[in-house]
């Protein structure tokens, strides 16, 4: 059983490895975006090669995250997440020293690797180490500095791309690392599951991550028109339904189908790729529309959003509360419908904007609807399968969001009429941002729709809690397997 106490040294340093290392994959899925316009100028990249600068990580990270967690389980939670650390910071060195964008979408693809081996690890040895009676608030200290982290990091990294220079955000990582390693080996104690067993789903994974990058090239590069493209998109398809096959008769697979059969599991999921492709595809484009359209600073740019993770810090604990009180179908409805008023308010957001009369509005709206959703999105999903199952369910909750977050990112500029060269024009990228917003603003009302059609309330008897805290704008947190023999 474990039986490190949060009050001893030992725990204290435990928790404080545990955030540095989800805070150096968190970091960099907010500050990337703000430095994409410096990015494009210093390396002479295209609106693709910064498509790619973003997709190659959430590329890697959302094929090899199921993957990840069952390392983890299986050779050591400590071990993965140490080679995990260490992979992701050997990356974030070349990305930081890369002459050219290829090198860096390159290095990108390499740092979601790592973040695939870290991200589930960091909560994972949180639920390893610490005592029962301690791991509830363990887990409430590490969502809620990790919480402040996420607040910071847009700041920071708005700054070091105004001062510095942008390659310092993937440089920022390596003394985060060094940290966080010694940290690791000397007190965190090492955990496995010993009941782990079978071969792990490789093919499976090469399969989902073929597809998906397949359909992303083609998606990107649409508007060549060649032959390349079209092969691509018929491979990716391919390899998609290969991909099911794979997943329908392996003994173990890394995505059992069978856990669809719950109608709640897939609804919830369904409203996840609309709500975080709206996310993912808004993000994108709002930092380059701040600063090549508005004018504003790499630092302004990336404080701008700092409201909407304020009230997601403070507020997503009494939103949770409510759901479990009202049942999730309203949060889940509203919440959308909330986010989408938001994005339409976004049209706003011009040349010249003003901060507290054009910005300021929108990002009010867009972090209401963020709290009113987000807690009740992932205590659906825990509550829609066994307990047994939470980690699952909530890994595939989480690897859903970055998919779809993938897809936006890949469909939105091809959708709303982007060229390559649409970001070096205030005035082309501004009409096609326009564009951009109500179609993000039309999916988050598909999401709503599906919510309202489709969730129920859970039984009640069902006593899988909403994470108490919860920040992150990009992905749903997730939640570790819950120990066996014990309660959590």
């Amino acid at each position: 059983m474990p039986d490190v106490r949060l009050n001893s040294s030992q725990g204290k340093w435990v928790l404080l490895t545990t955030i540095l290392g989800s805070s150096m994959a968190m970091l960099d899925s907010t500050v990337v975006n703000v430095a994409l316009p410096r990015i494009g100028e210093d390396l002479n990249a295209d609106l693709a090669d910064l498509q790619w600068t973003v997709n190659a990580y959430m590329l890697t990270l959302a094929g090899l995250i199921l993957l990840g967690g069952s390392l983890g389980d299986r050779y050591g939670r400590r071990r993965i997440f140490v080679i995990g650390v260490i992979w992701f910071a050997g990356a974030s060195l070349l990305c930081g020293i890369a002459p050219n964008a290829a090198v860096l979408i390159c290095a990108r693809a390499l740092q979601g690797v790592g973040g695939a081996l870290l991200t589930p690890g960091s909560l994972a040895l949180i639920q390893a180490s610490f005592h029962p009676d301690d791991r509830g608030r363990a887990v409430g200290l590490w969502s809620g500095l990790g919480g402040i982290g996420a607040a910071v990091g847009p700041f920071l990294g708005g700054w070091l791309v105004g001062g510095p220079g942008w390659r310092w955000i993937f440089f920022l990582n390596i003394p985060l690392a060094l940290l966080c390693v010694p940290i690791a080996a000397r007190y965190v104690p090492e955990s496995a599951d010993g009941q782990s067993h079978g071969r792990f789903d490789v093919l499976g994974a090469a399969l989902g991550a073929s597809a998906l990058a397949l359909v992303t090239y083609a998606l990107i590069e649409a508007q060549t028109g060649s032959l390349k493209v079209a092969l691509s998109a018929t491979a990716g398809v391919a390899a998609g339904a290969a991909f099911v096959w794979v997943e329908r008769r392996r003994p173990d697979p890394m995505l059992p189908l069978g856990i669809f059969a719950s109608r709640q599991f897939t609804a919830v999921n369904l409203v996840t790729l609309c709500v975080y492709a709206a996310f993912g595809g808004f993000f994108f484009l709002f930092a380059l529309q701040l600063q090549v359209v508005a004018g504003y600073s790499p630092l302004e740019a990336g404080t701008a959003l700092l409201p909407t993770t304020a009230l997601m810090l403070i507020f997503s604990a009494r939103s949770g509360a409510l759901a479990t009180t009202i049942g999730p179908r309203i949060p889940l409805t509203v919440g959308p419908l909330l986010c989408a008023a938001a994005m339409l308010l976004m049209l706003r957001v011009g040349e010249g904007a003003n901060y507290l009369t054009d910005v300021l509005p929108a990002v009010l709206v867009m972090g209401t609807g963020m709290v009113t959703l987000v807690a009740p999105l992932t205590a659906t999903v825990l509550a829609s399968v066994d307990a047994s199952r939470a980690g699952l369910a909530s890994g595939i909750n989480n690897a859903a969001a970055r998919v779809a977050g993938l897809i936006a990112v890949a469909a939105l500029p091809l959708v709303a009429g982007m060229g390559p060269e649409a970001y070096r024009s205030a005035s082309a990228f501004d009409a096609s941002f326009d564009r951009a917003m109500p179609i993000c603003a039309a999916v988050l009302v598909a999401g709503s729709v599906l919510a309202f059609t489709f969730v129920r309330r859970p039984p009640d008897d069902c006593q899988r809690p909403a994470r108490r805290t919860h920040c992150s704008l990009t992905t749903p947190p997730l939640e570790a397997a819950p120990k066996r023999g014990n309660t959590s």
